[in-house]
């Protein structure tokens, strides 16, 4: 299949990484660099170290800031301070204290060549511009500052778990590894166990109060060394990296054996199995990564489909083991893995000891039977070669088919290019050799012999482009035979007269062969060519498409159209609905062009087996670990934030699905797909949040001028009202009954607007709690007398625990809470129903519930009920705009509690807010009329 890597001698740079390399180069030139001092863990002298380099610059005479240095009390540390101009900390308030901070925009101002900025993980108090140091760090590095820093080991993100699960002590201080990775410089500090322990002893670490509590917890000698351990492996990790971007920088072409690297050589025989466990069990003992490669040579194409997926499991199975695979391509096999091993720095290249079945064809197919370890030895004298020795034979008979032999050599023949008509070449090879000596034969008399040569020539590379190899050696025999026999003296006879034409005919056939030989290679070229360019075409047409779609359903139909032209198989998308459930999108329900292949894939999908795969992110069935007898390959689409749905593929060859290339295109097809659905699910939200802001703030307008230019008409009509009902002399009594309902209407109409009031203020932030500690039962019996006349018409029933304990919070507004759910029970309950407001202490919350007798909360409206504007009943008779249940929301989480809502056990609604208890002072014993009233708050 289509290489990874290119077969050639080249050793030159490519134009396009060349130009990238200084395309990035130029951006790194404006850039400030970044050196980190890193060490196992504390007091391994990372910071002396970053001051002993500071001084031999300064001295130097370059210009050196000492932003912010931790000594920790160190002695030592802060000697080497001496003679270097520091920079004031800045003073940041937190909770009322000062603490003392890195000044970055006294750092930018100053603008020095070096900046030594200690313990790149802190985390910066509350109130700077950053929550991290290290991201102070980057803004000092792109104002081209180069910095100098300080590291553990135990701060970086990665191995945060493992070292919690080491040491028992989680730390909470770290920092990504991209910025520990893309360093320009990691200085290793390190000191053996027993001497930082004996530096701990002698208070060189910790002041020794403190070092004694650190010896018996974190700074274990066992401890010590295991974090030791892991910070040379890190370490060693990204000097491995460096040394491969300078040999590709460099052009270097030779392995240098910094890293136990293996290489295993996949190939057609049997034991290709063993060679691969045998890598896995090496790279395992040596703790190495290992790749597995297998060249795909233009013979090796024509094998038998059987072959080639016994192949491609075989790399499967590396992969599985931890391997990563490539499939190869090219001539000459030897110098396609020396190449491979070259540019990857590869120093150990394993291959499969020789096994002869008595079949010759084999070692010039796969030439790792006999010569193949010494044609590599030839060629790559640094790398090490390791042969594997030959499996049992009860091991090979258990891995192969019973009846081995048989499938050995049908399996093996290799297959004729063109299965519909494997004739077919040869057939055109003998028509091109009559047809060439036809067209000859009339014009013998004017042309010379070596003329006609030409004419065969031709043929023979007109085959050899369109047919390959076997025909072209067919048309390079017949045509010297033809030759000999028709045109050669004495004519219609294979005898030679004249010895020169012996050695034409042996010049024909070797240039036969080496044109054969040439055009074939080139054929194949080309073919790998054309595949690359149709997938990189495809990725570039898939994505464009996607890129433009701003609906689900375009983007539906976008991959089924492009997945089955492009893999050739039918293909239907999976989509979660709300419950997480997968079902077939909508939009493919209702697309019936290609209705047969959308009716194969209902017929072959299991359900069961996509929601595995969506419920897991696993890909599941064909050619995978998870129920791979199914008949469809289920591909999840994994999209950063979540998994998006499930892509069901039926391939019309299990084998397709096999090809590493094809796999990693799929895969790539299905990222992009689920990115794109990702995309517009969060235009989606961006919509639909930028609605309900406009809308909010519509509201909030609308309260605004509500409650202002609606409170000074109701204030005159509410004095006015009263008046009329308190007029002198009174009313006759029809009279006095009008005014009361007005009197009473008006005062209605004053609360609403008062609750209009309330949420404006509240929205705009406007009230400020009053806390005050203070008992809960006060409160009640306050709202309780507020909400007289709408518990008229009910018995109320009070259950507050007596050993309440004071409570912190706003009198006015809790009661305001409590007034508004006192009145919304009455107002939703039968007349002469109990409404019971009962209070305890839950955990560490005082719990208050009210509850009625009513018809219950609409199913689906327990939290939308507190919303704004948004009431039990839609259309009612019962006054209210639906305000109150969302003030008593903001305020209850004003005071850091929580409120819901839901239907009682016995009927009815039940609305329970809870309130922080803390700790209350102590007070002494005081009378009840020492408790000053409230002053309200709103």
């Amino acid at each position: 299949m289509p290489p990874n890597y290119p077969n050639n001698n080249d050793q030159r740079p490519d134009p396009d990484a060349l130009l990238a390399r200084i395309q990035s180069a130029q951006d790194q030139a404006a850039r400030g660099k970044l050196r980190i001092y890193f060490g196992a863990s504390a007091g391994v002298g990372k910071t002396y170290a970053m001051l002993i380099a500071a001084h031999k610059l300064h001295v130097e005479g370059r210009e050196v800031l000492a932003g912010v240095i931790e000594t920790h009390g160190r002695i030592d540390t802060a000697a080497q301070l001496a003679g270097l101009e520091a920079l004031p900390l800045k003073q940041v308030t937190y909770r009322d204290k000062q603490l003392p901070e890195f000044d970055l925009d006294g750092a930018l101002a100053r603008k020095p060549s070096l900046i030594l900025v200690d313990e790149l993980a802190h985390s910066n108090a509350p109130g700077s511009r950053h929550p991290k140091r290290w991201q102070d760090v980057e803004e000092l590095l792109s104002a081209g500052i180069d910095v100098f820093t300080t590291l553990n080991v135990q701060h970086l993100e990665s191995l945060n778990d493992v070292v919690g699960g080491i040491t028992g002590i989680r730390v909470a201080e770290t920092l990504p590894d991209t910025v520990f990775d893309a360093a320009d410089e990691v200085v290793q500090v390190d000191i053996p166990a027993d001497e930082l322990l004996a530096r701990l002893r002698l208070g060189k670490v910790y002041q020794l109060p403190q070092a004694e509590r650190a010896s018996r917890n974190f700074f274990r000698k066992g401890n010590l060394i295991a974090l030791r351990e892991l910070a040379l492996r890190r370490t060693a990790d990204r000097l491995q990296g460096d040394v491969q971007a300078y040999r590709i920088e460099k052009s270097i072409g030779t392995v240098w054996q910094t890293d136990a690297a293996l290489l295993a050589c996949v190939g057609p025989s049997i034991n290709a199995e063993h060679v691969i466990r045998s890598t896995a069990r090496l790279a395992t003992q040596l703790n190495t990564e290992w790749r597995a490669v297998y060249v795909e040579t233009p013979r090796l194409q024509r094998l038998s489909s059987a072959r080639r997926e016994a192949i491609l499991e075989t790399l499967k199975l590396a992969q599985n083991l931890g391997a990563t695979t490539a499939v190869l391509a090219g001539n000459d096999v030897t110098q396609v893995i020396t190449d491979f091993a070259r540019s990857h720095n590869i120093s150990k290249i394993i291959v499969g000891r020789s096994q002869y079945f008595g079949q010759w064809r084999w070692r010039a197919l796969w030439p790792l039977q006999s010569n193949f370890a010494a044609r590599i030895a030839a060629q790559a004298k640094d790398i090490d070669l390791i042969e594997v020795g030959q499996p049992s034979i009860r091991a090979v008979s258990k891995s192969a088919p019973s009846n081995s032999a048989a499938h050995s050599r049908s399996a093996l023949k290799p297959k004729r290019l063109f299965e519909k008509s494997p004739r077919r070449g040869y057939i055109w090879a003998v028509g091109a050799t009559i047809l060439v000596t036809l067209l000859a034969t009339p014009i013998l008399p004017y042309f010379d012999l070596a003329n006609i040569v030409m004419l065969y020539l031709l043929a023979e590379v007109l085959i050899a482009v369109r047919f390959g190899r076997g025909p072209a050696i067919t048309v390079a025999l017949l045509s010297i035979a033809t030759f000999d026999f028709f045109f050669v003296p004495p004519q219609f006879s294979f005898a030679v007269s004249d010895f020169q034409y012996l050695m034409t005919f042996a010049v024909m056939l070797a240039v036969g062969l080496i044109i054969t030989h040439l055009t074939t290679g080139l054929r194949y070229q080309a073919r790998v060519a054309s595949y690359r360019e149709a997938r990189s075409r495809a990725l570039f047409e898939f994505s464009r498409e996607l890129s433009g779609a701003l609906q689900t359903e375009q983007i539906f139909e976008t991959s089924r159209k492009f997945l089955q032209r492009t893999f050739n198989a039918q293909t239907l998308l999976l989509v979660p609905d709300l419950e997480g459930r997968l079902q077939v999108a909508a939009s493919q329900d209702g697309n019936k062009t290609d209705q047969n292949d959308h009716d194969s894939v209902h017929q072959s999908l299991d359900i069961g087996i996509a929601q595995w795969a969506f419920d897991n992110a696993k890909n599941a069935g064909i050619g995978t670990d998870t129920l791979p007898a199914s008949n469809c390959l289920y591909l999840p689409l994994v999209a950063p934030m979540r998994t998006r749905g499930v892509l069901a593929i039926l391939p019309h060859s299990r084998r397709w699905l096999l090809i590493p290339e094809q796999q990693q295109q799929l895969y790539t097809f299905g990222a992009l797909t689920a990115i794109a659905l990702e995309r517009v699910h969060y235009i989606e939200v961006a919509q639909d949040a930028l609605i309900k802001m406009e809308s909010e703030r519509l509201r909030n307008s609308l309260l605004a001028a509500l409650s202002h230019d609606l409170r000074t008409p109701l204030t005159a009509l509410i004095g006015l009202s009263e008046s009329l009902v308190l007029s002198k002399p009174p009313l006759q009594s029809a009279q006095q009954g009008l005014a009361t309902a007005l009197h009473d209407e008006t005062l209605r109409m004053s609360a609403l607007v008062t609750n209009l009031l309330d949420m404006a203020r509240i929205q705009s932030g406007e009230v400020k709690l009053n806390l005050q500690w203070q008992p809960f039962e006060e409160v009640v019996g306050s709202a309780l007398r507020a909400s007289t006349s709408a518990l008229a018409a009910h018995r109320a029933e009070i259950r507050v625990a007596h050993s309440l304990p004071l409570v912190r919070f706003d009198a006015v507004l809790i009661e305001r809470v409590l007034c508004n759910l006192l009145e919304n029970a009455a107002k939703y309950s039968p007349l002469q129903s109990i409404i019971v407001l009962s209070a305890e202490v839950t955990g560490r919350f005082m719990s208050v519930t009210v509850s009625d007798h009513g018809p219950g909360l609409p199913v689906g409206m327990e939290e939308a009920i507190f919303d704004k504007f948004t009431r039990g009943e839609r259309e009612s008779a019962k006054s209210g705009v639906g305000l109150g249940l969302a003030i008593c929301r903001a305020i209850v989480e004003a005071h850091s509690g929580s409120i819901g809502a839901r239907s009682g056990v016995e009927g009815g609604a039940e609305f329970t807010f809870t309130l922080p208890l803390g700790t209350p002072p102590s007070m002494p014993d005081v009378e009840e009329s020492d408790y000053s009233p409230v002053e309200p708050s709103l």
